[in-house]
């Protein structure tokens, strides 16, 4: 059997890494080893962002309409309660931005839920 050296497989698995490592801090960028790690740990901290994304913008909303529902003298629970009594199916992004960017529209809104 011939001998097959896998140099040419290593270093491009190698060079991948490095380049996904690139503008890490010290030996992270530089050593195989290292930049392996660090990147393994990059990914983690990436995926666990996007999730923690998705909860920190649905807290800004409920923060957004919370505010302007207490200008209008209601609280945000009871309105969210009254939304589904009244079959009214608008997601808390909407409302945010209703009530931000359209208050007007948003008080209407709120009157209809009362």
């Amino acid at each position: 059997m011939v001998r097959i050296k896998g140099g040419v497989r290593t270093r491009a698995k190698h060079k991948k890494v490095l380049k996904m490592a690139k503008g890490f801090w010290m030996t992270r960028h530089k050593q195989f080893k290292k930049a392996k790690e660090a990147v393994l740990h990059a990914g983690e901290y990436a995926f666990m962002g996007r999730k923690l994304r998705k909860r920190n913008f649905r807290q800004l909303w409920i923060i957004r309409m919370n505010a302007a529902l207490r200008n209008l003298g209601t609280k945000y629970s009871v309105f969210i309660k009254k939304l589904k009594d009244n079959k009214i199916e608008l997601d808390r992004k909407i409302l945010s931005q209703l009530a931000v960017e359209q208050p007007e529209v948003f008080k209407k809104i709120v009157e209809k839920a009362k």
